[in-house]
């Protein structure tokens, strides 16, 4: 019959118990020496090894023959304890047995000496799971036990123990296991079982394992039906997306690009990748990144590990850290609402929207995201983008007049001979007073075209507009509008209008309809309505609504 890894390979000697050294050493020595607490509380995260070194530490002491601290695992004890068959050491699960009732009945036995070893021990699991009336039947036990017995109490949750139950216990805290040792561990356990493992896709599920040597066999006994358990291997078992397609789904994110990062989302999607997971893996390369740029010379150190630091520093160099922060702070909330939302689907997808789009939020933090970036571009003079300086189509980009540069010298004409008159003439600017005027013969001038007003356009335009926006368009404090040569210069109110107006859809609408009045192409370019420029409202507009009464 098949057994689990995790079952197969769990240390039954201290020696053989990975990554907790600063204990197993300590428990030995306890056993040697035979200065044994009559209770231990060891404390850790998931996958550890906070039960086994409870049952090692059990069949420890009632070994009959123990090797250097270690139990020898031959003599009848020994086996008993492993095998299950001894009554005297009794392994609980608080989750399951947290009443009163249960912790009354296993004091009332614990009084009887052992019938077939040197010490009854009682093994709790998950102890924070047993109520307050559970905890206060166990206190008297634990303040005066016999000298027969022992307790072994494990959590996850220290803060969830009373601190009447901590005074009375020996703590032990197990850390999380390094990377590189459960990797190391791993291709053992490969060798041993004669998987073709490699030392990339270790390296991966130890990552994934997050410091626990229980769910890295979990997971490698998972990749384990793959004939060579390679990158794709993990990542198809796991249902992971995998860093390349992760790094690539990020850099359209960065371009903006919504189009493009849903495709990819679309793709991985359709690959049976978890939305969840997705989110997860990028909020991961997200922090990664942060990582990188606020600690940047210890961050080989404090990075996962998962993506090479060439693909970070040029995410870092792409981004500021409030970008960061802001981008963290969407996914942390998405991932929070994710797991309950009926289509995780569109609940990822509203996510990458929002985070291609810096624009659609207002939030204290996305403000901060968006001013950063601006600073950052105007230091480095990189041309601000397209919805930060009003929308105007790049093909017209490269009709905008070029700003002057500084370090030209402006270009003047050489002066011609000199004519002295008596009196300067009339309405000549003063530089060419001293010139005489070249006469040229006088040309019909021509007709000036009639450009459209902003009435007529906002009329026109009205009824293709989306119905939220037609109720600004009368108001000259939210929007308004004027046409310069072949141009027409739309300002929005920042705090209600601007985002709806700042839409490629949108600003089409205008520029047709000024087309159309104007018999001519029109481009349009969007800007923000400054305070001192809003029109100032007279309060006798009210007077025309018969609601509002006035009050002498």
């Amino acid at each position: 019959m098949y057994q689990a890894l995790y079952r197969k390979w769990r240390p039954q000697t201290f020696d053989q118990v990975v990554g907790q050294k600063h204990i197993t050493e300590t428990l030995k020595n306890q056993v040697r020496t035979g200065r044994l607490s009559h209770a231990y509380l060891f404390i850790g995260t998931r996958g550890t090894g906070k039960t086994t070194c409870a049952r090692i530490l059990a069949k420890a002491v009632n070994c009959e023959h123990p090797v250097d601290g270690n139990p020898c695992g031959v003599c009848p004890a020994c086996r008993g304890i492993t095998e299950g068959s001894v009554m005297d050491v009794v392994e609980l699960d608080a989750a399951s047995n947290n009443g009163v009732d249960n912790v009354r009945a296993l004091r009332e036995e614990a009084i009887f000496s052992p019938a077939t070893v040197k010490k009854r021990v009682y093994i709790i699991d998950e102890v924070h799971m047993l109520s307050m009336q559970a905890f206060n039947a166990l206190l008297k036990i634990l303040e005066e036990p016999p000298e027969h017995l022992m307790f072994i109490l494990a959590t996850t949750e220290l803060q969830k123990v009373p601190a009447t139950i901590l005074s009375r216990c020996q703590r032990h805290s197990f850390k999380r296991i390094d990377t590189p040792v459960i990797t190391e561990y791993l291709e053992y356990i490969a060798g041993q079982e004669s998987f073709t493992l490699e030392h990339d896709a270790a390296e991966l599920i130890a990552r994934l394992a997050e410091g626990g040597v229980r769910d890295a066999l979990s997971l490698l006994d998972q990749c384990s039906a793959s004939e060579k358990i390679d990158l794709e291997a993990v990542y198809s078992a796991m249902g992971l997306a995998g860093n390349r397609r992760v790094a690539e789904l990020l850099d359209h994110i960065l371009r903006h690009n919504t189009e493009a990062a849903l495709k990819a989302f679309s793709g991985m999607w359709m690959d049976g990748k978890d939305p969840v997971s997705l989110l997860t893996e990028l909020s991961n390369l997200l922090r990664d990144v942060l990582m990188l740029h606020v600690a940047p010379k210890g961050a080989l150190e404090l990075i996962s590990g998962a993506f090479d630091t060439g693909t970070l520093r040029e995410f870092a160099g792409r981004m500021t850290t409030e970008e960061l922060l802001c981008a963290m702070n969407t996914l942390q909330r998405t991932l929070s609402t994710v797991k309950d939302a009926k289509n995780t689907r569109n609940a990822a997808e509203l996510c990458l929207v929002s985070l291609c789009d810096s624009t659609l939020g207002e939030s204290v933090a996305e403000l901060r995201a968006r001013i950063s970036r601006l600073e950052r571009q105007m230091e480095e003079g990189v041309p601000v983008r397209q919805e930060e300086r009003g929308y105007i189509p790049e093909e017209y980009y490269d009709e905008l007049p070029e700003p002057p540069r500084r370090d030209e010298e402006p270009e003047f004409e050489e002066p011609g001979p000199e004519v002295f008159i008596d009196e300067p003439r009339e309405n000549v600017p003063a530089k060419n007073q001293g010139r005489q005027a070249e006469k040229r013969p006088e040309e019909p001038a021509a007709p000036a075209e009639k450009a459209p007003t902003w009435a007529e356009i906002c009329s026109r335009v009205s009824d293709r507009l989306p119905a939220g926006l037609k109720t600004f368009l009368t108001r000259e404090s939210d929007i308004r509008g004027r046409i310069e040569g072949d141009l027409l210069k739309l300002e929005a109110n920042p705090i209600f209008v601007y985002g709806r107006v700042n839409k490629p859809e949108v600003l089409q609408l205008f520029a047709q309809a000024a087309g159309e009045l104007a018999g001519r192409e029109i481009r349009v370019m969007l800007s923000e309505l400054k305070p001192n420029e809003r029109p100032q409202r007279d309060i006798d507009e009210l007077r025309a609504y018969p609601e509002v009464k006035f009050i002498n």
